[in-house]
This record gives structure tokens, C-alpha cells and sequence, in this order.
């Protein structure tokens, strides 16, 4: 299922599991962030790379997925993560897209349901919310398992359409075939159980900046925090984690932060031994969104590559409840767990 990950409901999230990278906490490490300048450089080969190689592929897109250096998922690393989206999210001067900017981001709204023979009438009922932009000039499209692997095969190599097979929960799909669809294509993903709420969508699509959402979960209240609490200033919390939702997600083509976190999704995904069931937030949601922002400095002064959408609750909100949270459909309930094995386990509970 499209659900997105980063509003955890408070009854359903592990009191000690970091929403960025699945990773247990002890306890909140305070570390300053990173200097710009440690990132910065890395940023910029980034961007080296995409000037190269700027015009759309008419065959296949190829991205080569680097050699990477071993991760840490230590405390102090997503703690580290934390601190430099705090500062990114509370900085009091923003940048805004305007029109006049260049504009690249097509008018295309894309969502996903893994079995649209299947879609609840609920979700479809969400669904509806955007579909209707349609009447205003937007281009709304929703993929299935089937269409998305199509699409990756077309797109990509194998090693990208190896790796959406094995995403072994709907969500997990869902996360893959965003990174996938808006590193070709460009667009809105949102997913599918988000209700469009807004009387005007336009000033999304302005500008190129990569446009997010910011996320904070505190540990010892094993809830979400407000953003009208932690978008102020200097707020923090011992226990407060900082990220991005993967949801919504707002790109030109060939977006570096984009394309970082597909290559990593990527990598974990086909270096997994058979079998494994990798985390599903660390390995293609949030936490590797998050992680991908961080590798890449986009917070870097004079680098305006992402903007924060502050304002997202006035725009969509995630419609609760719905049927299918009650059961396996909800990756909260089978992160880790063989979907189908899964399945058959609720079904033979009830």
C-alpha cells in the first residue's frame, strides 16, 4: 500500500525506533551537525554529474549505482542527520519558488495502489481528491505493481528492475517506484491515501527546487510532534528526531537528492542477502530520503536545491481511518515480514 511512513500513529511505533533509519535508541545524542562545507563538495560533483548528462534518455536511463562507503547507522550518525535538518527546517530565511523561476517540475500528479482490481472504495474515494485536477490541465496517473515494473524495465537496467522485485511489501513499492518514476519523469508523487484539500495546486509545480515535508517524532512521548512546535526556531527536545516524509515529493527530472536516494535504495536492495527482509523506512522510505538530503549538504549555503513545505497540512492531509490499515495492507503491521507470508497469517488469525 502507498501509505505514507512519516506520521507514525502513536500506538503503532516502537518507543525507541528512530523513524530515519529503523535503528533502536538508547537515548538522544546531542551532535552538532556537519559544517556546509563537508558536504558542500559532494553536492556540487553531484551536480557536475547531472549537467553532463541533463537531456532525457529516449531508451533507457542509466544510472550507475557508485560504490558506496559503509554506512554507519550509529546514534551519533542519525543524530547528526537530525541536527542538520533541524537547522534546515527552522531557518528563518526560506527560499520560495516563484513563477518567474525556471520551472521544470511537469504538471503531473503520479500515486500508486498495488492492485488497482482490488482498490478499496475508501482509498479510491482519495484518490478522487486529485484525480480531479485533471479539469484544471494536470496529468493524473496511478500505477500498479504490474505498470510500475513495466516502467522501471523500460526506464532502467536490471539492477533497478531486480530490486523492485524484491521490495516485499506494497509500501516498499510504493517508496521504490517514486524514486523511479520522478528521477525519469519529474512530477508530484503523493500518495494514495493523502486527501487534496487545496482550491489551488499550482505553486507546487513552480520553481525547481526538490519540495518536502518535514517530519518530528519525539521518542519519549512515542508520538509526532506539531509543526506549529517544531517548525519555531530554536525548538528541540532531547527526544525529538528531525526528517523528511517521502511523501509528498515534488521534482524536476533528474534531481540530484532524487537520485541519490535511488541509488542507495538500489544498493541495499540487491546487496541483501536472500531472504532478508530489509527495513522498510532506512531502506527505500523516509530515513533514506533523509539520509540522502544529509550525504548531499542540499542545506549548504547557496545551495537552494530543496524547499520545505511547512504549509503541507493546509494542502492534503492523511486520511485516518481507512480499511486497509487494519490488517497486513499496513506495512506499520508487517515492516520485516514476508507480505504474503504475512497474509496468510492475519487471515488464518481471524
Amino acid at each position: 500500500m502507498p501509505e505514507g511512513h512519516g506520521a507514525t500513529r502513536p500506538s503503532q511505533c516502537s518507543r525507541t525506533a528512530s523513524p530515519t533509519t529503523g535503528a533502536v535508541l538508547e537515548r538522544r545524542c546531542q551532535v552538532a551537525a556537519p559544517a556546509a562545507t563537508a558536504t558542500k563538495s559532494l553536492f556540487s560533483k553531484t551536480n557536475d554529474m547531472d549537467k553532463a548528462g541533463n537531456a532525457r534518455h529516449s531508451a533507457r536511463t542509466k544510472i550507475t549505482v557508485a560504490a558506496m562507503e559503509s554506512e554507519s547507522d550509529s546514534p551519533v550518525h542519525h543524530q547528526q542527520r537530525s541536527a542538520f535538518i533541524r537547522n534546515l527546517v527552522q531557518r528563518s530565511s526560506v527560499p520560495q519558488a516563484t513563477r518567474s523561476d525556471a520551472r521544470c517540475v511537469p504538471s503531473s500528479i503520479v500515486q500508486f495502489w498495488d492492485d488497482l482490481a482490488k482498490l478499496p472504495e475508501d482509498v479510491r474515494e482519495c484518490i478522487a481528491t486529485w484525480s480531479r485536477w485533471k479539469t484544471s490541465g494536470f496529468v493524473h496517473r496511478v500505477f500498479d505493481t504490474e505498470s510500475a515494473a513495466q516502467f522501471i524495465g523500460r526506464s532502467f537496467g536490471p539492477d533497478h528492475a531486480r530490486a523492485f522485485t524484491r521490495c516485499y511489501h506494497p509500501a516498499m513499492q510504493a517508496d521504490y517506484f517514486r524514486l523511479c518514476y520522478l528521477f525519469v519523469e519529474g512530477g508530484m508523487y503523493v500518495d494514495a491515501d493523502d486527501v487534496c484539500m487545496a482550491r489551488d495546486i499550482s505553486s507546487l509545480f513552480d520553481g525547481s527546487s526538490l519540495k518536502v515535508q518535514p517530519l518530528c517524532y519525539d521518542i519519549e512521548s512515542d508520538s509526532m510532534v506539531s509543526p506549529r512546535d517544531f517548525l519555531q526556531a530554536g525548538a528541540n527536545d532531547d527526544g525529538w528526531i528531525f526528517y523528511f516524509n517521502n511523501n509528498p515529493l515534488v521534482a524536476c527530472p533528474r534531481d540530484p537528492i532524487i537520485r541519490r536516494a535511488l541509488e542507495r535504495a538500489t544498493q541495499l536492495l540487491n546487496d541483501a542477502a536472500d531472504g532478508e527482509l530489509p527495513e522498510i523506512q532506512s531502506t527505500t522510505g523516509p530515513g533514506n530520503l533523509s539520509r540522502a538530503v544529509f550525504e548531499l549538504g542540499a542545506a549548504s549555503e547557496g545551495n537552494d536545491q530543496i524547499q520545505v513545505l511547512k504549509g503541507w497540512d493546509s494542502i492534503a492531509v492523511s486520511r485516518w481511518p481507512l480499511s486497509y490499515r487494519r490488517d497486513t495492507r499496513n506495512w506499520r503491521l508487517s515492516n520485516g515480514k514476508s507480505f504474503h507470508a504475512a497474509c496468510r497469517s492475519f487471515n488464518e488469525s481471524i
